[in-house]
């Protein structure tokens, strides 16, 4: 017999689903088989798996140790062994902080506010937030890590539950991204980003004057061969689906606010808050308003692009995830602009002062 006490990690999720973890090699079958013969008990009473589960419940599977080993898949550890130094930074507040930077970590994990539920990280540009190849070292990988090196985590308990982000940016954005590191957490950030109830706020530098608020809406597609997405207004939208009803379907609705800095004239430095959040949203709708992101090969302008590059060796879209305010939980978040974006303020006298960028 074996005896499972559910910690609050585990808590808030179907005891059927806990069951095809725990057993992850099972088929259902044989989990439900075992729930009607009693052979597993909740609280020592009869269950049929759809129970939710809370802390502190008991649950007892009458199992032999051979049946549950066989069952029972190894962890697998899907950290990529590198052999880096250790060191220490200071982040964001000015604040000593033990680096990561362990040999199974190729980037430092910047830790921006961390619970017991969920994790905020400032993505450096040209890290992944999940794998695209399995020889990736992702954001993702970097927490599963942090969280099994502090403890937070036991490396046993991976095929229960594995810390996850919860919200992606582009290989080439930087800034804040979340992730939950417990059931609950990740139960709470997939409902807060779903029903929109956490604002996010990028800054960005675009090519030409941008010196007014704008609201935009319209109506956003993407195209699978090119990668691109494309943006029509809501005028286009209503005369494509009077013409064709099953356009629709191709067609998501987006928002976006956007805020002027500071301008030069030729380039400007805004601020932007995603209201929804489709794939390169803000790159495509600035492109759509005549208002192209620096650096951005794919909607950028090349003239811009190209006096970036041979001036500040600029390679990629400069798009930074800087602020969030999650009102609910009262949790307010910011990510320093990244070096390279505050040297290219700098440089064409765009006006920016640290720790004035808050939402």
């Amino acid at each position: 017999m074996k005896e499972v006490i559910i910690s609050g990690r585990f808590a808030g999720q179907r005891l059927n689903k806990f069951l095809m973890k725990y057993l992850n090699n099972a088929p259902s079958s044989f989990v439900y088989k075992m729930l009607r013969k009693k052979n597993i008990k909740l609280n020592e009473k009869k269950a049929d798996g759809s129970e939710i589960l809370s802390a502190g419940d008991n649950v007892k599977l009458y199992l032999s140790d051979d049946t549950i080993e066989k069952f029972q898949g190894s962890p697998k550890n899907k950290s990529r062994e590198i052999d880096l130094p250790e060191q220490n930074y200071v982040n964001n507040d000015g604040l000593f902080v033990e680096n990561i930077r362990t040999h199974t970590h190729p980037f430092a994990l910047d830790v921006l506010y961390i619970d017991d539920d969920i994790i905020a990280i400032n993505k450096p540009v040209g890290i992944l937030s999940q794998r695209a190849k399995k020889d990736d070292y992702s954001i993702n990988d970097a927490v599963i890590d942090y969280t099994i090196e502090k403890h937070i985590v036991d490396r046993n308990e991976l095929n229960l539950f594995k810390p996850s982000v919860c919200n992606r940016l582009d290989r080439n954005t930087s800034g804040i991204i979340f992730a939950g590191i417990s059931l609950k957490g990740s139960q709470m950030l997939t409902k807060a980003f779903k029903y929109r109830t956490i604002d996010k706020y990028y800054y960005t530098i675009v090519k030409g004057c941008f010196d007014k608020e704008l609201v935009c809406k319209g109506y956003i597609t993407r195209d699978d061969k090119s990668l691109k997405s494309y943006i029509i207004s809501e005028t286009e939208f209503n005369e494509l689906v009077q013409n064709d009803s099953t356009i629709k379907k191709e067609y998501d609705i987006i928002e976006t606010y956007f805020y002027p800095v500071s301008t030069n004239g030729n380039y400007s430095l805004i601020k932007v808050k995603l209201v929804t959040g489709k794939t390169h949203q803000i790159r495509a709708h600035l492109a759509e308003l005549g208002f192209n992101i620096i650096g951005d090969m794919k909607y950028g302008d090349a003239e811009s692009n190209s006096y970036m590059k041979d001036k500040y060796g600029l390679k990629s879209q400069l798009l930074h995830a800087g602020d969030v305010y999650w009102p609910e939980k009262n949790i307010r978040i910011h990510a320093n602009l990244p070096d390279e974006f505050i040297r290219i303020c700098e440089g064409e006298g765009l006006r920016w002062q640290p720790g004035t960028q808050e939402a």
